[in-house]
């Protein structure tokens, strides 16, 4: 199994990109300062040995050299042993509304961009459960299955946003029995869902479901994102930020349901928290909570060395700067005549 020790990391690569750009507009803007001086066979004359192509090479000499220290500095690693590891630990479900009223501002910089730091950083301290994602607005939608790739949990919630959710509203319900039957069948009492949401739900079910699945030993946590006061709810209208209407020309606004939230969390015998206090202690308080839960224990084979080949990435990505310092801007003898460099 390939992986990369440091992922986050290779975002360093966003670099690439950005020198591209600065190389274009530079050769640009040189190209210009040539022609204002005279014309280019004249400038051949005055510096025949100067090379047309090399700044080109040696920019793409820096930018594989950058880009080799880069995926070197993520230390690229592949599994060498692959071993049965006995594990304990507890199902864990974060279910994200992402219906449009989450992007009301009452909350900064929005309902559904707090929600979702918040859920990143839920998954940090969920390290040791499995962990799975579920997205809800009009429906509910299975986002990833219970694993423990926690980096690939945090970039389905960073990625979440109301375009993923055809159907608008807000379907806790729906997020429940999704959660219930992604839930290994055998599973009665090791499990728990943390709902992520503004509250604004329309579904009359929605207490009588978190019940049912509280008798089937599931554990049910809200956290109500945004303000009892309200927002409104920004769109886009022509290419302009408007706000969402109603019939009638009046601008929507959403508000929190802290009723909804508090009885939801009651009915699955879990708890209610709002975003609106200290993240950080509601987050300690979900952990302590869940370490509570009775962990099962699980067999799993995964991988428990890993040969790291960071040195070959370094060693390449150097010996292409020295290749690139060395590289002068005259025309090499070798290749005098023939026109490539």
């Amino acid at each position: 199994m390939f992986r990369f020790e440091h992922s986050d990391h290779l975002y360093a690569l966003i670099i690439i990109p950005i020198l591209i750009v600065f190389f274009l507009l530079t050769w640009y803007a040189r190209k210009r300062a040539f022609d204002r001086f005279g014309n280019t066979a004249l400038l051949e004359k005055i510096a025949p040995e100067l090379s047309k192509y090399k700044h080109t090479i040696k920019f793409i000499l820096l930018l594989f050299a950058m880009s080799f220290l880069i995926l070197g500095w993520a230390n690229p690693q592949w599994g060498m042993k692959k071993e049965k590891v006995k594990r304990k630990s507890s199902d864990i479900f974060i279910a994200l509304d992402i219906s449009k009223s989450m992007l009301a501002e009452d909350v900064r910089p929005s309902r559904l961009d707090r929600a979702k730091q918040f859920a990143q950083n839920l998954v940090k301290q969920l390290k040791g459960e499995r962990i799975g994602t579920i997205i809800f607005a009009g429906n509910a939608y299975l986002q990833m299955p219970l694993t423990t790739d926690y980096a690939a949990a945090q970039l389905f919630l960073k990625s979440a946003n109301p375009e993923m959710a055809p159907a608008q509203g807000t379907a806790i319900s729906d997020a429940i029995e999704l959660a219930e039957q992604a839930f290994e069948q055998d599973n009665k009492h090791h499990k728990a869902l943390v709902i992520i949401t503004d509250g604004e739900n329309h579904d009359e079910e929605t207490i009588q479901r978190a019940q049912e699945a509280n008798d089937n030993g599931l554990l049910i946590f809200t956290v109500g994102v945004g303000t009892t006061e309200g927002g409104l709810i920004p769109e886009n209208q022509g290419g302009r930020r408007g706000y969402k209407a109603d019939n009638t020309g009046n601008p929507v606004k959403t508000r929190l349901d802290p009723e909804l939230i508090t009885k939801l969390a009651e009915a699955g015998d879990g708890a209610a928290f709002s975003l609106s206090d200290d993240t950080q202690e509601i987050v300690r308080q979900l952990r302590e909570r869940i370490d509570k839960i009775e962990k099962r224990e699980l067999e799993q084979r995964s991988f428990s060395k890993y040969e790291s080949y960071f040195q070959y990435f370094i060693a390449l990505g150097l010996l292409l700067i020295i290749i690139e310092f060395l590289l002068t801007y005259q025309k090499s003898r070798w290749f005098k005549g023939r026109e490539l460099f």
